[in-house]
């Protein structure tokens, strides 16, 4: 397949999506009295889609977040990886592709964030997990409100029994997750709102789930009900001690963002360009 530009590759997206458009709205719809969110398979032309893979850098050219609260590895410094990852993550950001999104949300106004705060490329090897949790409400500034997660995956034959899959949990981190295959070459569009509990179950082959993310922002928040709070993460069902301790890194975390409106440091997980 000859080079592609972003602007190319978002007219493949922008041409499937828009295919499909009231089938999504019907998906987002029957599941935003929860959390709501709606997927896409065959997103873009195969050999496209494996291109990515192909060129996704090793684990030991990203950042790793190990603690208890995940472990995995992300990478927001894009000029530092082939071009194509570039091109694909901001063909998701061209404006027809953001308008698409909102209508099938019916949430007008939405923003792309070019800093990719919190977005890029990430990567979950053998053992790596993301426990229960929910987004930080905000973009680094603290000006907008966070309010779409897209995520694409691109591992070929990336299976069920591989774990790594999309958990949410419409009815809170204490009941059970409706489980969204990390299926090759699909995009999930997940709402984020102070409900919208969500994870990843820990992988369990000795392979690489690779995602390419983006996060949408708007002046105004999802749900009436949201406010500000940082990224909250509880532990599994059955974790009780895990989750006595995260309810206490949370806690802690909050209160030191009330003192310190924009945090104590920088995120690092920001593009330098």
């Amino acid at each position: 397949m000859e080079a592609l530009s972003s602007s190319d590759i978002s007219k493949l997206i922008y041409d499937k999506i828009n295919s499909e458009k009231e089938h999504l709205m019907s998906c987002y719809n029957s599941t935003k009295s929860g959390i709501g969110y709606f997927y896409i398979d065959d997103l873009l032309p195969e050999e496209l889609a494996k291109q990515c893979y192909d060129v996704f850098p090793d684990s030991s050219e990203m950042r790793e977040l190990k603690s208890l609260r995940e472990y995995k590895h992300v990478s927001a410094q894009m000029n530092q990886h082939n071009p194509l990852l570039e091109k694909v993550i901001y063909a998701f950001q061209e404006k027809n592709i953001v308008e698409l999104i909102g209508e099938i949300c019916s949430a007008p106004s939405l923003f792309a964030d070019d800093s990719l705060y919190a977005g890029g490329i990430s990567l979950m090897a053998q053992n790596n997990f993301l426990h229960p949790h929910l987004d930080n409400s905000h973009d680094a500034e603290r000006e907008r409100w966070r309010v779409f997660n897209l995520l694409y995956y691109v591992t070929p034959d990336w299976q069920t029994d591989f774990g790594g899959h999309l958990e949410l949990w419409p009815n809170g981190p204490k009941k059970e997750p409706l489980v969204v295959e990390s299926k090759f070459n699909r995009l999930v569009v997940m709402a984020t709102h102070d409900t919208s509990w969500h994870s990843v179950n820990k992988v369990m082959v000795d392979m690489s789930r690779c995602c390419i993310s983006n996060y949408f922002f708007s002046d105004t928040p999802l749900k009436t009900t949201d406010k500000f709070h940082v990224t909250k993460f509880k532990g599994r069902p059955e974790n009780k001690f895990t989750n006595i301790v995260l309810d206490v890194d949370s806690n802690l975390r909050m209160m030191l963002r009330k003192l310190f409106k924009k945090g104590v440091r920088k995120n690092p997980h920001i593009y330098k360009k």
